[in-house]
């Protein structure tokens, strides 16, 4: 009897901890170096049924605050992410670091601002102006048209730009901002490096389980250069955009390699003067590592597509 006590208990204690979505999972923060605290998302699309959250919110626990990077994509999904940081830590949230434009990594500023009146708000610059200039609101119709949980979401944009080889202290926490190209997943991407943990935050610069996406302002090959970057770096832990966080061998290198076929077997396709839908199938050959990847087949013709551009752009 004594044993079933001790297994309910421990079972209701983990259920205490977790965001329960219905149909997606438990979502709970994960302690994944000194001081660090991850959440990771879901790694399928944003939906209905996952109310549009599917990044890796994070925080780190400072001697008075808390340091939050990229609380996800509306102020319903932050007000359940700032749940879960509660039951780790009373300290407030005194900071918070975006990591790029895109929505579902920063509408979540509002649900922090909200409880968190004085928190100060960081991003590259090229996010603060793009996010001025209409980025802010298109995000927002966006995963408003996705769910109704993202109607209301206020566009809280930051305040305070950072850039290339910043440092920052915090709370005694202490912080390298990494962005030496001006493209890559986007042209407002961030690498936070705290110092303390040996941690790199890489953004969607780096997925695990999961194909990133590449829009116009994008660069593959540039997203190659800045993942060989990151793996120079004194780094023990890596925490993707989206996916599990890890040593570099789970966390960078597989995406990195991925990138590298593309990059490898489109200049072969380039040189053989074949198209994009030609060439896919060579790629396919070498890719069968990540065909369990959410969006592999939904984005490896794109990606081909994207890596023949740039590869095309360089002879111009």
């Amino acid at each position: 009897m004594k044993k079933l006590v001790i297994s309910v208990t421990v079972m209701f204690a983990s259920m205490a901890h977790a965001w329960t979505i219905d149909g997606v999972g438990d979502f709970k923060f994960e302690q994944v170096s000194n001081q660090v605290y991850v959440m990771h998302g879901p790694i399928a699309s944003p939906s209905e049924q996952n109310h549009g959250f599917m990044n890796n919110p994070a925080f780190i626990e400072g001697s008075n605050g808390l340091i939050m990077i990229d609380p996800s994509s509306s102020k319903f999904v932050g007000d359940n992410i700032l749940e879960e940081v509660e039951k780790i830590s009373s300290k407030p949230v005194v900071a918070v670091i975006n990591t790029h434009i895109h929505g579902d990594h920063w509408l979540g500023n509002h649900a922090i601002q909200d409880k968190y009146p004085n928190a100060k708000f960081y991003a590259h610059m090229n996010m603060i102006r793009e996010a001025e200039y209409g980025e802010a609101q298109r995000w927002i119709k966006t995963f408003s048209d996705i769910t109704n949980k993202a109607k209301g979401t206020i566009a809280v944009i930051p305040t305070y730009s950072i850039g290339h080889k910043d440092t920052l202290t915090i709370e005694g926490q202490q912080f390298i901002i990494h962005s030496p190209l001006p493209s890559s997943h986007s042209s407002s991407d961030i690498m936070i490096e705290h110092v303390n943990s040996k941690t790199l935050f890489a953004g969607d610069n780096a997925f695990t389980d999961r194909m990133g996406r590449f829009d116009g302002q994008s660069s593959m090959l540039d997203n190659i250069k800045i993942l060989d970057y990151a793996k120079n770096l004194a780094i023990d832990t890596y925490v993707p955009g989206h996916g599990y966080s890890g040593a570099v061998t789970q966390t960078i290198n597989p995406y990195l390699n991925y990138l590298k076929i593309i990059e490898q077997e489109t200049r072969k396709g380039y040189e053989e003067d074949l198209a994009d839908y030609e060439i896919k199938p060579f790629a396919d050959k070498h890719l069968t590592a990540y065909k369990d990847w959410s969006g592999y087949d939904e984005q490896l013709g794109r990606h081909i597509n994207k890596m023949l551009l740039e590869i095309e752009a360089l002879d111009l």
